[in-house]
């Protein structure tokens, strides 16, 4: 089985929309996909409701997360850590104890743009129209993520 985690800062907004997009996509599968923050903000909430509401839209139902904080045993628990900005990279790198475990940390839009290091914006204060362009680009990411490792 194939472990995925994608993480961002809050685990209210990129995070569960990434989680539950490549969740959609991996059906029957043998892929497990959880979701984290490198922040304790919300632990223990359900996604924002912006992102509850894009998902929905796109027949996607990720009303049954709470989130969560990212921590050491992840490393141990997942094959790749797909991180949603640079900060994020940084956080989670930050908490490796060697090499192998950086080695599964990926900035998640590499999947699309190779070697860009482009960011997921944070949609957090960006109106609706930011939550349907991450939308956009984390469904296009998890595309290519899920030929992958299905």
């Amino acid at each position: 089985m194939t472990r995925v985690l994608m993480v961002c800062l809050g685990n209210i907004c990129r995070s569960p929309l990434a989680e539950g997009i490549l969740k959609s996509k991996v059906i029957g599968s043998k892929v497990f996909v959880d979701s984290a923050g490198t922040g304790a903000y919300h632990v223990g909430e359900q996604p924002d409701t912006r992102s509850i509401a894009i998902a929905n839209l796109n027949g996607i139902d990720i009303t049954d997360q709470k989130a969560r904080k990212f921590n050491v045993n992840d490393f141990e628990l997942f094959d790749i850590i797909y991180v949603m900005d640079n900060s994020n990279y940084k956080n989670v790198i930050s908490l490796a104890k060697n090499s192998q475990e950086k080695s599964k940390v990926k900035l998640i839009l590499n999947e699309v743009f190779p070697n860009e290091n482009l960011d997921v914006p944070d949609p957090y204060y960006g109106g609706e129209f930011g939550f349907k362009n991450v939308y956009k680009m984390l469904n296009e990411a998890c595309e290519v993520i899920a030929k992958k490792i299905n």
